[in-house]
């Protein structure tokens, strides 16, 4: 029995959700990806904070994800635990300020504000991610993100063994930036955000003309990690890729998406590496066309992470 077998003996003890050697690739949505070591789904912050306790004193690499939805895995796997927030998906409301937990995703979270009367989180309506993957990295669109809504949130520190409230100041929200991202430790439990009273029809409005726009431009009928390169200064990324002729361009099953050149797809049996080698073309061509470095927005998961 190897270490991750061992962990996961003492996981389903504690009845919590663990299993080996589960293929990635279901929950992505790029759907690609192999195997997980060990695969942990906890059901509330409470498993989350034993399992986190778990995998540190066994001193194995671990990855925490919500939906996979910024995420490339290798097509080989990941010899790590990863663990899986999506359970742990608690929305409550109390005046005009939301409290969800970490795997709750935007679209219930935006719901649930537009069913309460309460605005602020539309530009989020579509955006298919979770509350921890958006705060991490201050997910935006059509003019809103989420440092705008985020009062104060609540992590857990692995390496201090507590839970640790905060304000939105100790994020130090940026563009597609948290302070979380140069802090692995640091494990998003929970998020307050702070509303606006409004008509829910014209809430509901507001978020349809959103799913609509998302609809029109982009290519959501493919797997995709959303937008694959950050937008540069003065410039947009899928601007810049067009203006080169790429749009279209395509390496084994990963396409330079047709309908938004901004967008790496999967087409159809898209490896890992295929999306890699696309991202360094688009690079490359950008590059010598345009003086212009594109930024990877999608986060690709190599080991060893955290320890």
């Amino acid at each position: 029995m190897d270490g991750f077998e061992r962990l996961q003996t003492q996981l389903n003890t504690l009845e919590i959700c663990a299993r080996v050697d589960v293929p990635l690739a279901p929950f992505t949505t790029f759907r690609i990806g192999g195997p997980a070591a060990l695969l942990i789904e906890p059901a509330d912050g409470n498993e989350l904070i034993a399992a986190l306790g778990a995998v540190r004193h066994a001193e194995v690499p671990y990855f925490v994800m919500g939906r996979g939805s910024n995420l490339l895995v290798p097509d080989e796997g990941v010899p790590a635990v990863v663990i899986r927030t999506c359970a742990m998906n608690t929305i409550r409301m109390q005046g005009t300020t939301m409290y969800a937990e970490a795997g709750a995703t935007l679209s219930e979270m935006t719901r649930a504000a537009q069913k309460a009367g309460l605005s602020g989180l539309e530009f989020a309506h579509g955006i298919p991610g979770t509350l921890g993957g958006a705060v991490f990295m201050n997910a935006g669109a059509y003019g809103g993100e989420m440092a705008q809504v985020v009062s104060s949130v609540e992590w857990y520190d692995i390496e201090r063994g507590e839970k640790v409230g905060a304000s939105a100041d100790a994020l130090d929200f940026g563009y597609r930036h948290s302070s979380l991202q140069a802090h692995p430790e640091r494990i998003l439990l929970s998020a307050q955000i702070q509303l606006q009273p409004d008509d829910p029809e014209e809430i509901d409005a507001r978020m349809k003309d959103y799913m609509a726009r998302r609809r029109d431009k982009q290519p959501l009928e493919y797997p995709s990690a959303g937008s694959t390169f950050k937008r540069p200064a003065g410039a947009f990324a899928g601007q810049l890729i067009e203006q080169s002729g790429l749009k279209g361009y395509r390496i084994g099953g990963a396409e330079i998406s047709v309908k938004h050149a901004g967008f790496i797809v999967n087409g159809g049996g898209a490896t890992a590496r295929d999306v890699l080698e696309l991202m360094e073309h688009v690079r490359a061509v950008v590059f010598r066309d345009h003086g212009i470095e594109l930024e990877c927005e999608v986060q690709m998961l190599t080991f060893p992470l955290a320890k």
